[in-house]
């Protein structure tokens, strides 16, 4: 049997062409699968590259946050997807994160562990590895610096308590708040977790710096060691 041959998103009419219909209608009335195909351009012999973008994200339930988790080798497995294509979908989704992160330069106020979750989720959400991070304020609770003190592998990372001292010093900071990423997902504070906080409390209390929370981080939500009476 003849193989039948998909058309080129050349050949279809102007209206269905995603990039016509970006210039006509702007960003915002593409699906997702329309926008990753204006970056990779083309699809296979057997898909467009709209049907290619389908199913890429269909791989990962839809989910942008997913694809963006991927390497570029791990984006290559499909059909039709070079390295090229590839480096550009993950240079994209790179670009959409930090657009995310930039937020956090405009210094607002601390008021909840909501709020360290709603800066702090852009830049660790779609960590693979363990990171450990600290908000310093100011008196009045607005945020001075974001700043990594540690990086470690899936499973832990060191925190070095006179470093987070030395950092908050420098920033002349009245409070912090700690955070890290449980990459597994699992919510539920460590010992260790639960030791780190107790120590960094007693020993900011010493310098006249004040630990409000220790959040642990998860893609989707989080725990709060204040919220939960741990503090």
């Amino acid at each position: 049997m003849e193989e039948i041959k998909k058309l080129s998103i050349k050949q279809w009419a102007k209206d269905d062409r995603p990039r016509e219909r970006l210039l006509a209608g702007g960003c915002s009335s593409l699906s997702d699968a329309e926008l990753l195909a204006i970056l990779i351009g083309s699809g296979n012999r057997k898909e467009t590259a709209v049907e290619l973008s389908r199913r890429i994200l269909g791989t990962y339930e839809n989910s942008l946050n997913r694809l963006g988790k991927q390497t570029v080798r791990e984006i290559m497995q499909f059909r039709g997807i070079g390295e090229a294509k590839a480096v550009t979908i993950a240079a994209a989704l790179e670009l959409g994160r930090r657009r995310k992160e930039e937020d956090v330069t405009e210094k607002p106020c601390i008021h909840s562990s909501r709020d360290v979750y709603t800066i702090m989720q852009p830049i660790m959400g779609d960590l693979m590895h363990e990171e450990f991070w600290i908000l310093l304020l100011n008196r009045s609770n607005r945020l001075i610096e974001v700043l990594r003190t540690s990086q470690g592998g899936i499973s832990g990372t060191v925190t070095d308590i006179r470093m987070i001292l030395k950092n908050a010093i420098m920033h002349s900071a009245s409070s912090m708040v700690l955070c890290h990423n449980h990459p597994s997902g699992n919510l539920k504070p460590s010992k260790a977790d639960s030791e780190i906080t107790k120590k960094m409390a007693e020993a900011a209390r010493l310098m006249d710096v004040k630990v409000l929370d220790h959040i642990i981080m998860a893609d989707r939500n989080y725990f709060s060691f204040a919220d939960e009476g741990l503090m």
